[in-house]
């Protein structure tokens, strides 16, 4: 103990002078860390955005796309533009560290330019299933270092989900193993109508809500032909709430050629959601199958 008094007088009286004997060797300097700058996020995809604001990151977003319409709030961030037609100089102007994309984000060329520049680009495969969209939220935890409010926002959503499901399985056992045939029409513009195929997220919500697509086929989207919609014959037509508002209200889409001569038009039993709702597979999914189920049967025939 003697010892270790008298080396630290020694210490003291040699820090006193500025000097430290060369026996005892020169004490590195202290510094301390400077904190790290938060990240700054550019989100593109409406999804990921809400899933974002979900876990309470939203201090982190510099910019949004056009698709981030939820919540209200997102619509005030900057925005980038629409998620397929982006340019690297407007997501470059807002400085982020990073960007989150969905994968239909693009073009390919404008995302090699902003790795280019030093930005990091991760995209998020939809996957259009309750497991993908856990997944997608799983790693936006990971990149807002929200890593326990994921695993608690997603513990939640398993309980939510089956909720939803129980529901489903109530009313598809009241239709006695007879699944409605839905046709999803996705609508811009009265003279741009496109029906939904296979491998869609319309496709996995009707699947998802115990209904089943009226079109088979082909994949993806193609133009409403007259000929297939009077082939499918579709129970009730399905729209998004903005499509509908586009083609002029539901009697508008129920009156579109083959539509009309289906028995779905000329009753105009015509269903619709909000579009990132419906298609998003976002952290709203059960919420939205929920929804879904509800639509459907409110215009089902008897």
């Amino acid at each position: 103990m003697r010892r270790l008094i008298a080396r630290r007088a020694l210490l003291r009286r040699g820090a006193a002078f500025g000097l430290l004997g060369p026996a005892l060797g020169r004490l590195p300097a202290v510094q301390a860390a400077a904190p790290a700058s938060p990240p700054r996020l550019v989100s593109v995809g409406g999804a990921l955005t809400e899933m974002v604001y979900a876990l309470d990151a939203q201090s982190l977003l510099v910019g949004v796309d056009t698709t981030s319409l939820f919540p209200a709030a997102a619509r005030s961030l900057p925005s980038v533009g629409y998620a397929r037609t982006l340019s690297a100089e407007g997501v470059l102007s807002l400085a982020p560290t990073r960007v989150m994309a969905s994968e239909d984000a693009g073009p390919p060329a404008v995302l090699r330019q902003i790795v280019a520049a030093g930005v990091p680009v991760t995209v998020l495969p939809a996957n259009h299933r309750f497991e993908g969209m856990l997944e997608r939220l799983r790693r936006i935890g990971e990149l807002t270092a929200r890593q326990p409010q994921a695993d608690a926002l997603a513990q939640r959503l398993r309980e939510d989900w089956a909720a939803a499901q129980a529901q489903v399985a109530t009313h598809v056992a009241q239709r006695r193993g007879k699944p409605l045939r839905v046709l999803f029409v996705l609508s811009h513009a009265i003279s741009q109508v496109m029906v939904a195929g296979t491998d869609t997220s319309a496709q996995a919500m009707l699947e998802y809500a115990g209904a089943v697509n009226a079109l088979a086929g082909f994949t993806g989207f193609k133009p409403l032909t007259v000929e297939a919609v009077i082939a499918a014959q579709p129970d009730v037509i399905l729209a998004t709430d903005q499509g509908l508002q586009a083609a002029g209200g539901a009697a508008a889409i129920a009156r579109l050629p083959g539509l009309a001569d289906t028995a779905a038009g000329r009753a105009q039993r015509v269903a619709s959601l909000e579009a990132m709702l419906l298609l998003g597979f976002g952290p709203r999914l059960p919420q939205a199958v929920r929804s879904l189920d509800n639509a459907l049967l409110a215009v089902a025939p008897a």
